[in-house]
């Protein structure tokens, strides 16, 4: 059985760091292309950032600069390093491999 478990959420001030992170099991992630999403109450989920199956990297254009995907195939985890946090940030995020299989998401939340 496929399961992508994120984990890492939390509050946090703006201004500040997390790094989520989604832990495959049932698949090998280094032959998917993985993604973050993001889901904030009232909106449709958008796409936040995704790594090629050769790393090549992208990213929303309001999360430039500010955040960073990577994965680690040796421990079937894909992670979201996420910095300078704005209260617009505020959503479920959701890790994706391949846009078959997702998780169940992590809630981020960036509030003073």
């Amino acid at each position: 059985q496929v399961q992508l478990v994120e984990s890492g959420g939390g509050l946090v001030q703006p201004g500040g760091s997390l790094r989520l992170s989604c832990a495959a099991s049932g698949i090998s992630l280094r032959f998917y292309v993985m993604a973050w999403y993001r889901q904030a109450p009232g909106n449709q989920r958008e796409w936040v950032a995704s790594a090629t199956v050769g790393d090549t990297t992208s990213y929303k254009d309001s999360v430039k600069g500010r955040f960073s995907i990577s994965r680690d195939n040796d421990k079937n985890t894909v992670y979201l390093e996420m910095n300078s946090l704005k209260p617009e940030d505020t959503a479920l995020y959701y890790c994706s491999a391949g846009e078959i299989h997702w998780g169940q998401g992590t809630q981020v939340t960036v509030s003073s």
